[in-house]
């Protein structure tokens, strides 16, 4: 057997356990995708605050580890061999020695304050604070230095150390200034860190909110411009020069749509007006001719072609050339009531939120006809249900029909495209009219979803900003 035979088990035996890691490790990016800002302003604060708070968290972590101990250390041992030689003083000191002429030197000389107490135990020692520095180093100072049994305490009173050292036959007790043995004015070092960063993150929102401004306004603009409404008087190219040549850009595209637009609609006005001159012309013929089977046979070919003709000159021209402007919505759905009575079918309207949207009204109207008179043309029932929630409208039209497959009811949006089994061919159907609402939909900033209806027949979702 080789080496690769014999390695061969221990590898498959370790890829399950990186498989069982791996399906964590791929989830760690998507939750800190969830958790990250989507805005340009929230993610260029991140940019700035991150490695400011980060250099700041080394630089004080190397302040406190290196600076800060220093100078306490060195702070802690001048006090301790101060303590020490009033250590030595005393126990050298004759017994007839004036004890008071020792406890002046000390306070005048060494700014100590001390007393000696009678022979007793020392106190319990107390519960050292879980962040002191002066505490850890001041023990380790009396140890080394002295080494007699001793008590400090260092937080009982915030201005003094209290330190007791247990002699031969008594006890010095000794009160130091804490700025004597420890570093206190350090946070002046901090204070002046965060209010500088505090200054600079100011400084740096300011900036920021300049820089992203433009960007919103070209945002504004271009979401506007799809939803066809007028450029804003205020928008002009400003900004950093990407953002700038940006806007150029913006301004030169919606100018050449706009030519290319009304162009178009020119054309089309040209064609429709030359071929209803003809088809004017045809009846006028027919109309001398008399009456007649044969006549009338062909009265009503013009007229097909006139009404085919109009349907295909709504779809090619569209809507977009419409000013936006304020449309009641449960106003104009309550007329299909009446015409769904005429019609013989049972039509109902459910209305939720402000009925004012602002859209194009015609073409928006134009975009809901066409869809309940789909629903009514194959239905016997009808439901239309509005939502206008926030900055969005949705409205709903369902039918008890025969449906629409899955799988075909992408192919009815397109043009001229007309389902022989899953719905009836009204006789005046041009396959045009999912089309031209989808069409209007999404110049709106929105779209149309077809689905299964409550009813048993088919359900027409339409969501636009309004």
């Amino acid at each position: 057997m080789t080496l690769l035979d014999r390695m061969r088990p221990r590898v498959s035996r370790a890829l399950p356990r990186i498989d069982l890691w791996r399906g964590p490790l791929r989830r760690i990016p998507r939750f800190a995708q969830r958790l990250t800002p989507k805005s340009l302003y929230a993610r260029s604060l991140i940019i700035i605050i991150a490695p400011m708070v980060l250099l700041q968290c080394v630089v004080t972590v190397v302040f406190m580890e290196r600076h800060w101990q220093l100078v306490t250390q060195r702070l802690s041992t001048a006090v301790v061999r101060d303590i020490a030689a009033i250590v030595d003083l005393v126990e050298t000191a004759p017994p007839d020695a004036d004890p008071e002429q020792l406890v002046r030197i000390a306070r005048e000389r060494l700014d100590l304050t001390i007393a000696l107490l009678p022979l007793e135990p020392l106190p319990a020692p107390a519960e050292r604070p879980f962040f002191s520095i002066l505490d850890g180093i001041l023990s380790d100072e009396l140890e080394d230095r002295i080494a007699r049994p001793f008590w400090i305490d260092t937080v009982g009173n915030s201005k003094i150390v209290e330190i007791r050292i247990l002699l031969s036959d008594r006890v010095l007790r000794v009160f130091a200034p804490r700025n004597s043995a420890y570093a206190s004015n350090t946070h002046i070092f901090l204070v002046w860190m965060v209010a500088t960063s505090l200054v600079l993150l100011v400084i740096a929102v300011l900036f920021l909110r300049n820089q992203i401004r433009p960007i919103q306004a070209l945002a504004a603009a271009a979401e506007g411009f799809g939803r066809g409404q007028p450029m804003p008087q205020e928008f002009r190219p400003r900004g950093a020069s990407e953002v700038r040549r940006a806007s150029l850009a913006f301004i030169q595209m919606r100018d050449r749509i706009e030519r290319q637009i009304e162009q178009r609609t020119q054309m089309l006005n040209g064609v429709s007006h030359d071929l209803r001159t003809v088809l004017t012309r045809f009846r006028l013929q027919l109309a001398l001719l008399g009456e007649s089977e044969d006549i009338d046979e062909l009265q009503r070919d013009i007229d097909e072609m006139q009404r085919m003709l109009e349907g295909y000159l709504a779809f090619a021209k569209g809507e977009a050339g419409e000013d936006v402007g304020e449309l009641d919505l449960e106003a104009m759905l309550n007329r299909f009531v009446g015409e769904g009575t005429l019609k013989g079918r049972k039509v109902s309207v459910d209305v939720a939120g402000d009925p004012r949207v602002t859209v194009r009204p015609d073409s928006f109207s134009r975009m809901v006809t066409n869809i309940v008179a789909n629903a009514m043309r194959h239905g016997e029932t009808v439901h239309i249900t509005a939502r206008h929630e926030g900055r969005w409208l949705s409205v709903v039209v369902e039918d008890d029909g025969p449906g629409i497959a899955p799988s075909e009811r992408e192919e009815v949006f397109k043009p001229f495209v007309r389902l022989d089994t899953a719905r009836n061919i009204d006789s005046g159907g041009t396959g045009l009219g999912l089309a031209i609402a989808r069409d209007i939909a999404r110049s709106h900033g929105g779209d149309i979803l077809l689905g299964d209806s409550a009813l048993g027949g088919l359900r027409a979702l339409v969501r636009v900003p309004a």
